[in-house]
């Protein structure tokens, strides 16, 4: 499904590209757009998830004691979605991280009940990026034939991790510690965790079909994605790598994913505005529809401008991804905390503009708002992205005053 010879970057075009010569300004505008293959991409994978996601799937799984769609994974990754990002050599489809984010957006419009992000953005990705040639060989191909689902452990306590809350160890092959609120912990066959060594911090590979882990599903604000504790006992472990990778790496990670989990917010919180203007518009009172009372149309518009502005951050956040730019620090951060208001923004306006129908449970309004708080909390909500963006910021301020 995926179209053949998609463009490598997400390529900004200038006004140079328009015929004025590249001199005319140094401010000159960049536009940052999709290629022709990647909306391609985009349009099919809107087409297939709409028929084969609906709402009602999500709602499906949130009503049962299912941990995710069964079926709708097993699709995905014959579509070879899990592989976007992964080169061919090791079972992947060899494509980008741009082609990746727009099939996150896609994925967030439906909701889709599916452990996409822990393992595409997060164990893939880590594997790849500081995976040795054995481990990359080993789990890369599980994890793109959805054969394998993986998943990233990294909080011990509430509250946003650093190096000093950091207590699992890693010592003689074998790993000790807890770890909380992992999303997809109950069905993941492979985690990546934060342990130590030491002082030295890294991220082990532990399978987690081994006898000395203890998996416990806890309760999830969004029923429709599972989280779980877990704790492990001597259980077999590997450095990711040839060694710890330091703290460092690990945030550099967390950026990466970042960008893409803006992109599944991004998608949701569109969705829910176009549904819920559609509900408005047929909705009557006093003979008009409610969309066209002036105080609904200025709620509406401001959703829209909060979610455009999103994109935008969104958009730049999957330039520097794709190519791995300095910038990717502070885009990560944009795009994540307006994600994250956008989508947060756009589930309270759904329930409250579809009236006293919004709060029943027979309408899509919650579903919408689970998932908004269940992204929102993952790898850290969207006021700790923009704590990061003031620091990164005075540290670059720093760094060009004293050179």
């Amino acid at each position: 499904m995926l179209p053949g010879d998609v463009s490598k970057s997400m390529v900004p075009r200038s006004s140079c590209d328009r015929g004025a010569a590249a001199s005319d300004s140094a401010h000159a505008g960049m536009n940052f757009d999709f290629s022709d293959d990647q909306k391609l991409l985009r349009r099919t994978a809107r087409e297939f998830l709409t028929a084969q996601a609906p709402l009602s799937l999500c709602r499906a799984v949130l009503e049962s004691d299912a941990s995710y769609s069964e079926a709708l994974w097993q699709e995905v990754a014959e579509l070879g979605w899990l592989g976007t990002a992964i080169p061919e050599a090791y079972g992947g489809s060899g494509f980008g991280r741009v082609e990746l984010a727009v099939i996150a957006e896609e994925i967030g419009r439906t909701l889709a009940p599916i452990p996409f992000a822990s393992t595409a953005y997060l164990a893939s990705e880590a594997i790849l990026l500081l995976g040795s040639e054995a481990q990359r060989r080993t789990y890369l191909p599980k994890l793109a034939s959805g054969e394998w689902i993986g998943t990233f452990a990294h909080a011990e306590q509430a509250g946003h991790p650093a190096p000093a809350d950091v207590r699992t160890v890693l010592a003689d092959g074998t790993i000790r510690g807890d770890k909380v609120a992992v999303a997809d912990g109950d069905v993941a066959h492979l985690a990546l965790v934060t342990a130590r060594c030491g002082e030295t911090i890294g991220l082990a590979v532990v399978e987690l079909s081994a006898p000395a882990v203890d998996r416990t599903r806890v309760r999830s604000i969004d029923p429709s994605r599972s989280l779980a504790a877990l704790r492990f006992q001597a259980a077999p472990a590997q450095w990711l790598g040839e060694a710890a990778c330091g703290w460092d790496r690990i945030q550099a990670l967390l950026d990466r994913a970042a960008v893409l989990i803006a992109f599944e917010q991004l998608g949701g919180a569109t969705r829910a505005l176009e549904l819920t203007r559609e509900f408005t518009l047929g909705r009557y009172a006093f003979g008009r529809p409610v969309a066209s009372f002036q105080a609904i149309k200025h709620r509406l518009a401001d959703l829209y401008v909060e979610i455009e502005l999103a994109r935008s951050n969104c958009y730049y956040g999957a330039w520097a991804l794709e190519n791995d730019g300095s910038e990717l620090g502070l885009a990560a951060c944009g795009a994540r905390a307006s994600a994250s208001d956008a989508f947060e923004l756009a589930s309270t306006e759904m329930i409250q503009l579809h009236g006293g129908v919004g709060y029943t449970w027979e309408f899509d309004c919650h579903l919408f708002y689970r998932r908004a708080k269940w992204l929102a909390a993952v790898l850290d909500g969207a006021d700790r992205w923009r704590d990061r963006l003031v620091q990164r910021l005075a540290t670059e301020r720093t760094v060009r005053r004293e050179s």
